[in-house]
């Protein structure tokens, strides 16, 4: 069943790791190991979570690295999907087994 409008990775990470905690961006990108830009961009969904990312959330203690990029593909294919009717492609016929 598709998602309708799932949320950003990042408002996520805001809601419900950083916020109860009362960590501020500054906070939480020292103790991720990462600038305060990259995770502000995160955190404002002008950017995703990377690999390495996930990571970095998993070894926080915030969830499992595929957890979070389960999320981000979510998020990542609902958006595409938006725009999928201005999307042209060419059907091909699909291929037989040997």
């Amino acid at each position: 069943m598709a998602m309708h409008n799932p949320a950003h990775p990042g408002e996520v990470l805001r809601e419900t790791c950083l916020k109860p905690l009362g960590l501020t961006v500054t906070e939480a990108a020292e103790g991720l190991g990462v600038t305060r830009k990259a995770l502000s961009d995160l955190l404002n969904g002008h950017a995703g979570i990377s690999f390495e990312m996930a990571i970095r959330l998993e070894k926080a203690g915030w969830s499992t690295a595929e957890a979070w990029l389960k999320m981000q593909m979510n998020w990542s294919l609902w958006q595409a999907r938006q725009t999928a009717r201005s999307i042209k492609v060419k059907k091909f016929k699909t291929p037989q087994p040997a």
